[in-house]
């Protein structure tokens, strides 16, 4: 039975409690939206933007690379200041800021100051990315957060999608600058909203529960940020540097700066991932499927794009066509992963999503000069529902299960899976495409298809209908 006050609210949309969460929900999905453009449309940018400004191939390759390490690196800290100054100035620090060093990228003159204020960007987009699963989980009750992440994940598709094409047409009507004064209009609106907004008061569970307010474990953000720094350029630099010595001993620095930051939080007074996050299974094997999912998905698209264009010389706005079922999927497939998971449960969910990409990635897997547009178009169609089914549900889990105190820490660590699984695909796909130029695509794929059947056996450790 509905209390007086939960059935006021219902009459009423408009009352603060409605406003705040539509005013938050528009937030997440434009800050993801802004995120999520910026690298697809960039992509199209390199090209002129290389010759515009005289820069060499490497120095615009790290346009992207000092980019990513910087978001990487930053993504955990900043959920975890999110958590203790409020994700909603935390957001709004960081959209002001990304659309501030967007103008400065499109009124910079050499590729220096390009390479310099991307990675400032890549500071203020760890700010954000966090804080916008963060607002989700303290505007809305944890059984409710299915459908804001489902919504999010559906413009963050369709950003996808639309990037290649929107960048195309302002690089050719405007030039390389526009993509960047892109992001200036609706960081300034979000940004402003989220500062404008009154946030209504914390949940019960963050009040009971003692806040980050006790200090920042800065020891243990510097080695995190050290440990991801290395091994995101690493992943990064494989498909052009390949596996060297110098690789094999970057992933050794990586993993032992990265055991001595587990072996600080479980010491620490107060750490930086709390132990309620560091100690759950539950959400370790959520982002276990978010970088096993991610890695197979976005392996494989790299892979497949290489060998329609390398292979079958098609362009790229023709590759586009064929890989647009995926993201068509992932638009339309969202809101339906909401749905499953509150009839069927995460775990089976999980399972069926992870199922489907992996059969996805083998259809795939037989792509030749004589493939047919029928198993293609199958392929890419499992590819983006298997996907995003998986990615909706391992995200609400993630951030589900952690109280509202530690939603940014929970945020900073999903963001943190979704950009190492990518880079890790691209740099197996990449070293195994090297190892036998010109032969199929099956061998790559095949090896994407262990990682996607791995999400599927992380995804058994998931709540059953009963659990959630």
């Amino acid at each position: 039975m509905r209390t007086a006050r939960s059935a006021t609210a219902a009459a009423h949309p408009s009352a603060p409690g409605a406003a705040h969460r539509g005013i938050t929900l528009a937030s997440s999905v434009v800050g993801a939206v802004i995120v999520a453009l910026d690298g697809t449309v960039l992509t199209v940018a390199q090209p002129t933007l290389q010759r515009d400004l005289g820069a060499s191939f490497a120095q615009v390759q790290w346009t992207s690379t000092g980019y990513l390490i910087a978001v990487a690196g930053l993504l955990v800290f900043a959920g975890r200041l999110g958590d203790r100054h409020g994700h909603r100035r935390i957001f709004a620090l960081g959209i002001l800021g990304f659309g501030a060093a967007s103008a400065g990228i499109g009124l910079a003159p050499g590729i220096g100051w390009v390479i310099a204020l991307r990675v400032v960007q890549g500071v203020f987009g760890a700010l954000l990315q966090p804080a916008t699963l963060g607002m989700l989980r303290t505007a809305y009750p944890p059984d409710r957060l299915g459908t804001p992440i489902a919504l999010r994940a559906s413009a963050i598709g369709i950003a996808a999608a639309a990037g290649p094409l929107l960048g195309g047409t302002l690089v050719g009507h405007f030039g390389w600058r526009s993509v960047f004064f892109l992001n200036v209009p609706p960081a300034l609106a979000m940004g402003v909203a989220a500062l404008g907004v009154r946030a209504p008061a914390a949940p019960k569970e963050a009040a009971d529960r003692p806040r980050a307010a006790d200090g920042l474990d800065v020891p243990g953000a510097c080695l995190l940020t050290a440990a991801l720094a290395v091994l995101v350029h690493t992943l990064v630099t494989v498909p052009e540097a390949g596996w060297t010595a110098a690789t094999a001993a970057e992933l050794a620095v990586a993993a032992v700066v990265g055991t001595a930051f587990v072996r600080r939080q479980r010491r620490a007074a107060s750490p930086l991932v709390p132990s309620e996050i560091l100690g759950s299974a539950t959400i370790g094997a959520a982002l276990g499927i978010l970088v096993a999912v991610s890695a197979a998905m976005l392996g494989t698209l790299f892979t497949a794009s290489y060998f329609l264009q390398r292979t079958l010389g098609l362009g790229p706005q023709e590759t586009g066509l064929w890989a647009l079922p995926a993201g068509v999927t992932m638009v339309l497939g969202a809101p339906l992963a909401a749905v499953l998971v509150r009839r069927a449960g995460p775990r089976r969910t999980a399972v069926a999503g992870s199922l489907a990409l992996t059969l996805g990635v083998l259809l795939l897997g037989r792509l030749g000069p004589s493939s047919t547009a029928a198993p293609v178009t199958c392929g890419f169609l499992l590819l983006g529902a298997g996907f995003v089914t998986v990615m909706v549900t391992a995200t609400a889990v993630a951030v589900r299960h952690a109280s509202a105190a530690s939603a940014g820490v929970a945020g900073g660590l999903q963001q943190t899976a979704m950009n190492i699984g990518p880079t890790l695909g691209i740099a197996v796909a990449a070293t195994l495409m090297s190892l036998t130029p010109g032969a199929p695509v099956g061998p790559p794929l095949t090896a994407l298809a262990v990682f996607s059947s791995a999400g599927a056996l992380l995804a058994l450790r998931l709540p059953g209908h009963k659990d959630t």
